[in-house]
């Protein structure tokens, strides 16, 4: 989020320092076919772990257009394009803070001039009113702007080109005004779907895809704040777990991560998952693999459990980190190199917490490998992936 040579963003930001415009759209005046159950819930979501992180609910700026089947709950503003450009315009940038987390979930496109809209609740077939995204991005890093050094910009929403879904209306022009820009600010932009792919939704679970792992991962988080300052990793582990659900067929979506900052401005993929036929992953490789894409692996306490259902005897052998993904490299490792037998100590642990078919399946193999592998004499901790 910063140059090499700038301090890191602060993780001291109070929380009355912070402010969020939460935004989730399901339901819009175009009519049925354009429902999209998901996004209200993940605004909901996302709203309530700040308040768990200590920021007053008067500066947290919740617009919701929930479906029927959605309550949320919790009080929020409306979400048509008048009341939204007016918070941007001018609600936003009177107020006094550090921290900006913008979060948005609904139905987007790609126009042909290559810039974001973000369509509103008000939009309809004839006339898609939304939020031209680059110009609010323009307008927050310029002078209209004094406040919010440090933003975080999440964007859960398609970015399909405009050619492609032939609408029969062009798209009105809806930039907002931006200023004159200023060398002030750091900010971040995370985007689900990455330029002219979908966003995949999840309607039986009523979330979208991008969104559900970014929750999950905050979740898992013993501080919320600190992560949103700084994203990178979060951006990195959430793109791993992006990058597995394209392998499984379930979304085809590329995230991407833009930082833009004084001495850095640069668009950064989600890495791809490894190409088994020309990188095969070890046996230790596969172990982790298999272990991390437990839900369980990124909450701390959780972990903990597993571990300590191992027994005192092992448990306390093993090398300890707070990343997930270190943190089961070592204990895979630790358990292969000392008592392979023992890793079905660790299978009968996870599972007792979470027995889904598919994940116990996947690390049932993938033990059963990197005992052979240890049994053969191999290096399994030689590539790991």
């Amino acid at each position: 989020m910063t140059g090499p040579t700038e301090d890191p963003p602060t993780s001291r930001v109070h929380p009355h320092r912070v402010h969020a415009l939460i935004v989730g759209i399901e339901a819009y005046e175009a009519g049925a076919a354009w429902d999209l159950p998901g996004p209200a819930r993940d605004a909901v979501a996302f709203h309530r772990l700040l308040r768990t992180a200590g920021v007053p609910e008067a500066q947290l700026r919740l617009h919701l257009a929930p479906l029927a089947s959605c309550t949320p709950g919790v009080a929020y503003r409306p979400a048509d394009q008048a009341t939204l450009r007016r918070v941007l315009v001018r609600e936003l940038p009177r107020s006094e803070g550090d921290f900006l987390c913008v979060w948005w979930g609904g139905h987007g496109v790609l126009d042909r001039a290559g810039r974001t809209r973000l369509f509103c609740a008000d939009a309809t077939t004839n006339d898609k009113v939304s939020i031209d995204l680059e110009s609010a991005l323009g307008r927050y890093t310029s002078d209209a702007v004094p406040g919010f050094v440090e933003q975080l910009w999440i964007v859960d929403a398609c970015e399909t080109f405009e050619e492609a879904l032939a609408f029969r209306d062009p798209l009105p022009s809806e930039a907002l005004p931006v200023g004159q820009r200023t060398l002030a600010h750091r900010q971040v932009l995370m985007r689900a779907a990455g330029r002219g792919r979908q966003a995949a939704n999840d309607p039986v679970r009523a979330t979208g895809l991008f969104s559900d792992v970014l929750l999950g991962l905050l979740a898992g988080r013993p501080r919320i704040l600190p992560a949103l300052l700084d994203p990178e990793e979060l951006f990195a582990a959430a793109g791993e777990r992006i990058a597995a659900l394209r392998g499984a067929g379930r979304t085809h979506q590329h995230p991407e991560i833009q930082l833009r900052a004084p001495g850095r401005t640069e668009v950064l993929a989600a890495a791809d998952a490894p190409v088994a036929e020309e990188r095969p992953v070890s046996a230790l490789g596969r172990a982790v693999n298999a272990l991390i894409a437990y839900p369980l692996m990124t909450d701390p306490l959780e972990r903990q459990a597993v571990v300590s259902a191992l027994g005192p005897g092992l448990a306390g052998t093993l090398p300890r980190h707070s990343k997930a993904r270190t943190d089961a490299v070592g204990i895979l490792t630790t358990l292969a190199r000392q008592r392979p037998e023992s890793l079905w100590q660790l299978y009968d642990a996870v599972l007792s917490v979470d027995d889904h078919p598919g994940r116990r399946a996947e690390l049932g193999k993938a033990l059963s490998e990197l005992v052979h592998s240890r049994e053969r004499g191999e290096n399994a901790g030689l590539h790991v992936q």
